[in-house]
């Protein structure tokens, strides 16, 4: 008999049970009572976005939970035998699958229905869910349940300023205690780390010992959760799934090696806290250093000499730690090992970065170590008492990611011809406070405003180059855009004047020479993404606005105000090198443009639209900026980012160039315009 055929004769009825769907529960999915929470908020059914909301945030809850549970039970059920056979193997492979997949259906359902979107996870991974509560529990007048909304969507974004004021104030309503005041999404092991640390810090050893134990026992649980779920789905960056055609064990390395690489990056997860791109440094080791000086403290040599034996197993050459294990060994007259859990789970952590060294060179991609376990140190003392950490901890940026500087694209020059009659420099670099910065007036004029803003009105559909979603940025404000392509189109069919169109396209490419030459350039500047973008207030959602119309961002890098760093990595566009806003009205209340600081509060400068007016900068980390809350009526601009790399043009404006072209040279189109918009932003 064949062999293939003999192992699908073995292996039909688990495979079959690993396939087709078991008993169904009844677990609705989170992104659909999202949607209906978000719609309701639209409706002002305050009632029914609580419900809806609470339901997804419990709904998201129970499908990691279910996932946890369901691979950890099916993992210990069915073990690989040490000494198996390649049938053996795959039995293992496929009674594992069949194992997960009745016990996943059995809790949740078709396990399809609760795939969602990477936009909803990106949103309940920023808490966006939290704002919406917050607001809505406002509205139904229940200020404790509100602030403790607020206070954990504050946690994942502190750079929301208005909500940090916001919380102030509720601090101080009559009725609103501390215990409300608490971080519905927080992780127990940082929860009680930090717990510890503030203890420590008063000379509380033993309830700080109490609580750092606590946090170790609860980080190894995380860990493991961690790694559960790294065993779903893996994204094949740059793998067309239709065309992969590689052999069995080509297509097992490449999907065990991206767990692996996973279950690696557990590491930084762990010690990220919730909104910040930078892990908290020495985290895990942190742990055994505060615990060997506090159990000093209390008297307790022999657990100080295991923890800082432990301790060692990280850094091995710190100096300050081998002379405190010394000074216990001395006082015992005896030694001790290290803690076997630290202990093993170094050596796996080895063993992973082993197996990713030989996975990455199957895959042909390039492997970098993260430096997870660098070292602070402890205190310099000369009296032969064993120095602890002065409870202080550094955010840092990970080795092998890219720091992307604090300098522009290019040369540091500016203040070149504006090319164009009329067009008035307001205010510099100097003047506004930064690097790479201008504000014009007179780009365009007054008739110019407002015909783009009618085609404007015309054109744009809500979430248009926003992934479909209506508010991407706050649930206050709808947001409307519509790309060149897209206009040209309306043109051509008659549901807009072509002129205005043509004017849409001109604009723009107006705003790409002044900022060239403005900048003095020594390469062309090319058009990265065009949109002409409204906001509108949502009118009766605007009583105590706190957040911004637009967080603090940079354009071209994700910027981490705790780190003080802009890291230039996906999924920030890193090929934009400067940026640019034509606003076309100031008949609106808020919506100032705002620079701030790396730290996204200090704000350095602050713009005010009105027609003709233009924004430019460098798109790095030099030049962090949001928009203010829009409270009232509707604010329209031309948004232009644009890229020194020719390979990163956008498709769209060149399809624009060659329908102006024809039009130009008057070609006759017989098959009609090949327009088809693509959004990209």
């Amino acid at each position: 008999m064949d062999g293939n055929l003999l192992l699908a004769v073995i292996f039909l009825p688990v495979l079959l049970t690993a396939v087709l769907p078991s008993s169904a529960g009844v677990l609705e999915p989170h992104d659909l009572l999202y949607d209906n929470a978000v719609q309701a908020f639209y409706n002002a059914d305050y009632e029914d976005v609580v419900r809806y909301m609470e339901g997804a945030l419990n709904s998201h809850k129970q499908v990691r939970a279910t996932r946890v549970r369901c691979r950890l039970k099916c993992q210990d059920q069915h073990p690989f035998d040490e000494t198996f056979s390649d049938l053996r193997f795959f039995h293992s492979v496929l009674q594992r699958a069949a194992c997960m997949n009745k016990c996943i259906e059995e809790k949740l359902g078709t396990q399809s229905v609760h795939k969602v979107s990477e936009d909803v996870v990106q949103d309940f991974n920023r808490r966006i869910p939290y704002n919406y509560l917050q607001q809505a529990y406002q509205k139904l007048k229940q200020p404790g349940k509100a602030a403790e909304a607020a206070h954990t969507y504050f946690q994942a974004n502190p750079e929301h300023v208005e909500m940090g004021q916001d919380l102030e104030q509720y601090k101080d309503l009559q009725g609103i205690k501390e215990n409300h005041f608490v971080d519905r999404e927080a992780r127990p092991h940082q929860r009680s780390f930090t717990a510890a640390v503030k203890l420590y810090d008063k000379g509380d050893y033993e309830r700080a010992i109490t609580l750092f134990e606590e946090a170790l026992v609860e980080y190894y649980k995380a860990d493991v959760d961690c790694r559960a779920l790294c065993q779903g789905p893996q994204k094949f960056e740059g793998q067309d799934h239709l065309r992969y055609r590689y052999s069995l064990y080509e297509v097992v390395s490449d999907h065990f090696t991206q767990v692996l690489h996973c279950e690696h990056e557990c590491v930084r997860d762990l010690a990220t806290r919730p909104g910040r791109l930078s892990p908290m440094e020495n985290y895990l080791p942190l742990h055994y250093d505060y615990l060997q000086f506090a159990y000093f403290k209390v008297g307790r040599l022999e657990e100080a000499l295991q923890c800082a034996r432990t301790y060692l197993l990280f850094h091995e050459g710190e100096e300050f730690m081998k002379e405190n294990a010394d000074y216990y060994r001395e006082e015992l007259g005896h030694d001790t090992e290290p803690r076997e859990k630290a202990a093993w789970y170094l050596r796996r952590h080895k063993q992973e970065l082993e197996l990713l060294l030989i996975g990455s060179k199957v895959m042909g991609v390039e492997f970098t170590e993260g430096n997870y376990w660098r070292s602070t140190g402890g205190r310099d003392d000369s009296n032969r008492i064993p120095s602890g950490t002065d409870g202080w901890m550094e955010y840092v940026p990970i080795s092998d990611k890219k720091n992307v500087t604090v300098a522009p694209p290019q040369r540091l020059k500016e203040g070149g011809p504006l090319l164009y009659e009329g067009v008035q420099l307001v205010q510099n670099s100097v003047a506004l406070n930064g690097s790479q910065r201008v504000l014009l007036d007179h780009v365009i004029s007054e008739e110019e405003c407002a015909e783009l803003r009618q085609l404007a009105h015309t054109v744009t559909m809500a979430g248009d180059g926003y992934k479909g979603r209506m508010s991407p940025h706050t649930p206050n404000e709808r947001f409307e855009g519509a790309s060149v392509l897209k206009t040209l189109q309306y043109g051509f069919e008659g549901r807009v004047p072509m002129r205005s169109a043509r004017l849409f396209y001109k604009t723009s490419e107006r705003a790409r020479r002044i900022i060239e030459s403005y900048f003095m350039l020594n390469s062309t500047l090319h058009f990265s993404y065009t949109h002409l973008v409204c906001r509108t207030a949502i009118t009766g959602q605007q009583d105590h606005r706190n957040d911004l119309s637009h967080p603090i961002h940079a354009d071209n890098c994700l910027l981490d105000p705790d780190a003080n760093e802009c890291w230039k990595e996906p999924p920030a566009y890193t090929n934009r090198d400067y940026s640019a806003l034509l606003y076309l009205n100031g008949d609106f209340e808020g919506g100032e443009f705002i620079f701030t600081e790396m730290d996204a509060k200090t704000v350095t400068a602050s713009v005010k639209p009105k027609c003709g007016r233009m924004v430019g900068f460098s798109s790095g980390g030099e030049n962090p900026h949001g928009v203010k809350a829009v409270t009232s009526g509707q604010r329209c601009a031309v948004a232009l980012w644009f890229t020194l790399n020719p390979l990163y043009r956008e498709l769209e404006r060149l399809q624009a160039d060659e329908v102006i072209q024809a039009l130009d040279t008057e070609s006759v189109f017989g098959q009609g315009l090949n327009i088809n918009p693509k959004d990209e932003l």
